[in-house]
């Protein structure tokens, strides 16, 4: 199925199903996805795994630069964005000076458009780096992926890309004492001849129970609206996610659920 690269460093502002008009900057570079996942249903295609040259990365004084451009743009024109996030092709926090280019914006932000808020989507696998770490908590919607507390799921689902360590991730999101947003991707379907479905009520008892002890401030809940690498994936019905939302809730969460 086909899927697509952002092809510049600030990109919209878009209509966001999760977070209103969002100004995205991507800190990947803008021919190629760069990312610790291969998730079999990422937008932005599989990631690859042989380079014939460097991935070349914006540097933090660009970033500012074109982000101040966009945004005095923006200002002049009366559209100022409801939320600053950093997405794009791959793991943000990735970037080499990822904390840096946090206090850029934050910065940007303050001056420029005040009533802004600045988000992350993240897949959590860089939280044990202490500038990550301090840089996600200065942000107000720090949003980090947990797809399932199954280490063989988050493999078929996910696709982690070198190390990965479940308890390491789940020990990390408890350190935020509550200070981040819990984003889980539901789906089930067939990948290299694998079932993959964490809608289970193995999966679904379980995730709870984890994010009873992670404590966020709020979850986010969705499915695959776009296209995705792999091809015989199912789209989870909003009544199904509802009703998975209704459990979370039970715990008492706060759930978005985006169809």
């Amino acid at each position: 199925m086909g899927t697509f690269l952002f092809d510049k460093i600030i990109f919209g502002p878009v209509k966001s199903r999760r977070l209103g008009v969002s100004l995205g900057i991507n800190l990947l570079p803008v021919d190629s996805k760069v990312c610790s996942f291969d998730c079999i249903y990422c937008e932005c295609g599989w990631t690859p795994r042989k380079r014939e040259k460097k991935a070349i990365l914006p540097s933090r004084e660009e970033v500012a630069q074109k982000l101040e451009t966009q945004l005095i743009k923006m200002q002049e024109s009366g559209e100022t964005p409801d939320v600053i996030t950093f997405a794009g092709n791959g793991e943000p926090t990735l970037h080499p000076d990822f904390e840096g280019i946090i206090n850029d914006t934050i910065a940007l932000r303050n001056k420029l458009v005040p009533e802004c808020r600045i988000a992350v989507l993240s897949n959590s696998t860089m939280l044990h780096k202490p500038n990550v770490f301090n840089a996600l908590l200065k942000i107000e919607d720090n949003i980090l992926k947990l797809d399932s507390v199954f280490e063989d799921t988050i493999e078929k689902l996910d696709c982690p890309l070198g190390k990965f360590n479940l308890n390491e991730v789940m020990n990390q999101l408890k350190k935020f004492n509550g200070q981040l947003i819990i984003q889980t991707l539901f789906v089930r379907g067939k990948h290299n001849g694998e079932e993959i479905n964490n809608t289970t009520d193995e999966e679904i008892n379980a995730w709870i129970t984890a994010i009873k002890e992670i404590n966020p401030k709020q979850v986010m809940i969705y499915t695959i609206a776009r296209d995705t690498p792999a091809n015989d994936l199912e789209k989870i019905t909003l009544k199904e996610l509802e009703n998975i939302a209704d459990k979370v809730r039970e715990a008492g969460f706060e759930v978005q659920v985006s169809g």
